[in-house]
């Protein structure tokens, strides 16, 4: 017993540990250790909940209270605009128009396309079988541009995510994006209408197909006959999903 302490001793010296405590209280040393208090963490941030909708109607209805009756995002508030407008139509439509923005008579009545060149783009869709509470109707801006000019960069940049959001809540097969402006805002070109126009894009699961807006055909009613061809089209496409379900 003796040789294997003097071993141990030996081997602690080596280690150079020159003693051993011999108070009862070090034989024990863990029950005697007080302790020791977590080290203190950062706090994490909350995780948002994934708000999951009964339908794509309670949604859009998410997005128009989002966006706020009054919005104050861009500077379009301070212009002389009268209220937000939306969007209208069928929550879970396969067709889909997206104009520029609400013109005088959309501004008062809180609809897109009420005036004379929405008159007209409802006999587009009558034309093509449809009624209009049949397609949803939306706009890059949701506010009028004073004067109807064109939309400036920070007010699309503060706009048009809920443009998106409605694209992808409504899931169109197809979209007609109507005039230079929104066909340009969609697909990030700056290619004038008639370069693009009777061309199809794939665009967030849909088909894009852009067209002359309905406001350029009151001043140019030979451009009429385009926008027909285009309008087939759309009815061939939406016609051909119905035929492979």
């Amino acid at each position: 017993m003796t040789e294997q302490l003097k071993a141990h001793l030996e081997f602690f010296e080596e280690l150079g540990i020159d003693g051993v405590r011999l108070e009862p209280e070090w034989h024990h040393r863990a029950d005697a250790l007080e302790p020791r208090e977590p080290a203190p963490t950062e706090p994490s941030a909350p995780i948002e909940p994934i708000r999951v909708y009964a339908s794509e109607g309670e949604a859009l209805e998410a997005i128009r209270l989002d966006l706020g009756a009054d919005c104050t995002r861009c500077k379009l508030h301070t212009l002389g605009r009268r209220q937000v407008v939306f969007g209208v139509g069928h929550p879970n439509a396969d067709l889909m128009f997206v104009g520029e923005a609400p013109g005088a008579d959309e501004d008062i009545q809180g609809e897109p396309f009420v005036g004379k060149a929405g008159q007209l783009l409802t006999k587009i869709i009558e034309a093509i079988g449809l009624k209009r509470e049949d397609v949803y109707i939306a706009n890059v801006i949701k506010c009028r541009p004073p004067g109807n000019r064109n939309p400036e960069p920070d007010e699309v940049e503060q706009c048009e995510p809920f443009l998106f959001r409605q694209i992808d809540t409504v899931k169109p097969k197809v979209i007609v994006a109507l005039g230079k402006f929104a066909a340009q805002c969609l697909l990030r070109t700056n290619d004038p209408i008639t370069r693009i126009r009777g061309r199809e894009f794939k665009y967030r699961d849909a088909i894009l197909i852009p067209t002359y807006h309905p406001a350029y055909l009151l001043r140019t009613p030979s451009a009429k006959r385009e926008v027909w061809e285009d309008m087939k089209r759309v009815r061939a496409i939406l016609n051909e999903d119905v035929d492979t379900c």
